[in-house]
């Protein structure tokens, strides 16, 4: 069979799915063949591209640990949050305060999948089957009503999702939809793929619009602005694998001087918000 259904939606094993081509590249086992074909694209064409995947989930792991740590934020929207793979933005969060609420949104149905795993093991964590750029039906569904308080602070994670949502469909309306409805104190976490003056960066953007028919990468300025209204916190809008990075890792020199980059790990850009 092509497919399977899940909750009303349709598997389809014959087209490849965002969320699945970035599982295989982060070496899961939640894709099909159309899928590894995709991504093979990246492995064999684009050595190195891998780095992105791996340097953005990096990103994302430390920013839920600096925010449930120095914070009193204790939910969590993650949107467009994808499959499942190693430190999930509950287990980050639970893991330093056991009391925290998770709202994971995606699309894929595949996600779905797992999302019913995820409550059979964890109740304060709910999954979401809608569409990011229908802000209002993410913070209106009963689910999303049942574990979020909106009238205390919210991190809200936009990580790798942006870049998948062409100018015309209005990203930054998004991010100024959830900036509008959360309170003072709430957090947000955005990664976004970068523009590069590199051919590597050219044809990565080439293979996912060719694919999926959508993927935009924006320079610096523009992701910066997806963020207006907010407060940029330090180090800013910079490559994901410099954002907060843990300086104790091997790859950091003994005086703390950073590591030189790939022009993968430029790619990928990371930054945290504050809604003052």
């Amino acid at each position: 069979m092509a497919g399977m259904t899940v909750e009303g939606a349709s598997i389809d094993s014959t087209r490849p799915s965002i969320a699945r081509v970035y599982d295989y590249l982060l070496g899961g086992k939640d894709n099909y063949a159309v899928d590894r074909e995709v991504g093979d694209v990246f492995l064999r064409d684009l050595p190195g591209s891998v780095a992105i995947a791996f340097a953005n989930r990096a990103a994302l792991t430390r920013a839920i640990q600096q925010i449930v740590t120095t914070t009193a934020i204790r939910q969590f929207i993650d949107l467009g949050s994808g499959l499942p793979t190693a430190d999930n933005v509950h287990q980050v969060a639970q893991r330093h305060a056991p009391e925290s609420r998770i709202v994971y949104v995606d699309n894929d149905p595949q996600v779905l999948v797992h999302g019913c795993a995820l409550l059979e093991q964890n109740d304060r964590t709910r999954v979401v089957r809608a569409d990011v750029r229908d802000p209002e039906d993410v913070r209106t569904h009963p689910a999303t009503r049942e574990l979020i308080d909106f009238d205390r602070p919210v991190a809200v994670v936009l990580s790798a999702i942006l870049h998948h949502v062409n100018d015309e469909e209005d990203p930054a309306g998004i991010v100024r939809y959830w900036r509008d409805h959360v309170p003072s104190g709430s957090h947000f976490f955005v990664s976004h793929f970068r523009s590069g003056d590199n051919p590597e960066t050219a044809e990565a953007e080439r293979v996912l619009q060719r694919t999926f028919g959508r993927g935009r990468w924006r320079t610096d300025e523009e992701i910066a602005s997806l963020l207006d209204g907010l407060e940029i916190l330090d180090p800013g809008i910079v490559p994901a694998p410099l954002w907060r990075p843990d300086t104790t890792a091997n790859r950091w020199s003994a005086d703390g001087a950073q590591p030189e980059l790939s022009v993968w790990q430029h790619l990928i850009v990371a930054g945290l918000a504050r809604k003052a």
